[in-house]
Formats: structure tokens, sequence, C-alpha cells
């Protein structure tokens, strides 16, 4: 309701609540402008993440091939609902699984996410990259 008010984006983190922050969202007046920040799940948590109004923050979790529902969910975004994050110092994309995740590996992710969209990855950060103008309201241009 505040950021609703003041007319901020909402940016959340759940944790082993998927179900649970999707009813309280549901019932809190949708739609929501924000992000789900480090979003996990399948495409059809994602298809209910974006009834919702919002984007999806996809890390270096989408490079593991032990997710193979979110790397699905991955591939139904729409483009203009998806964004990129790292979760530093969290959550090293591969081939840097392991080691503490810094900004510089989101190459990484971004060249996960291209192939499974079938994009280039010039597209894949382009698009990103004006979602999060957008939706954060950051003064640049991009084209």
């Amino acid at each position: 309701a505040l950021a609703r008010e003041l007319n901020l984006p909402i940016v959340l983190h759940q944790r082993e609540a998927l179900h649970e922050l999707l009813a309280i969202l549901e019932d809190a007046d949708p739609p929501h402008r924000g992000v789900m920040h480090c979003f996990t799940g399948d495409p059809a948590d994602a298809t209910r993440f974006l009834e919702l109004g919002l984007h999806l923050g996809i890390g270096g979790i989408v490079t593991y091939r032990s997710a193979p529902d979110l790397r699905r969910a991955v591939q139904m975004l729409p483009a203009d609902r998806m964004l990129l994050e790292t979760d530093a110092p969290y959550l090293a994309p591969v081939p840097y699984r392991g080691r503490r995740n810094e900004p510089a590996f989101l190459r990484a992710t971004v060249a996960t996410i291209a192939e499974l969209r079938r994009q280039t990855e010039d597209e894949v950060a382009r698009a990103t990259t004006r979602n999060a103008v957008a939706l954060f309201r950051i003064p640049l241009s991009i084209e």
C-alpha cells in the first residue's frame, strides 16, 4: 500500500513461501508494480506473478542444469517483464558456481538466457536494461 501511495516499485524476496506470498499479493489489490527478486519458480508460478503485474528477476540459478523449471519459465517470459540480477555475493552462475558472485559474472547469465530464448545476448541485455530503466524510473536513455 505504501509503495502504491508513493508510486514506487516493490521488490519482493521470498524463501520457501512462494504460495503464501502469491496469496498475499492476490489479496492486496493487484496489479502491483515491482519485481519478484531471484525468481526460481516454474512456468505456472511465473504466470501468476506476471498476472499480478510484476517483473521477474532472473539470476545465476538459470545457468544451473538442476533448475529445469526455471529454465522453462524463462523461455516463456514476455521480453518486457524480465530483469537480470546477480544476487551477489550469492548464486554465482556456471562456470563460476561456488565462487563469490559479482556483477561481472552477469554475462554468463545473459548467455544462458539468450540461448534458452533463441535470442542474441545483445537482445537480452537491451531488453532487460530497458525494463529496469522503466520499472525503477532510472534517468537514462536506452535505444
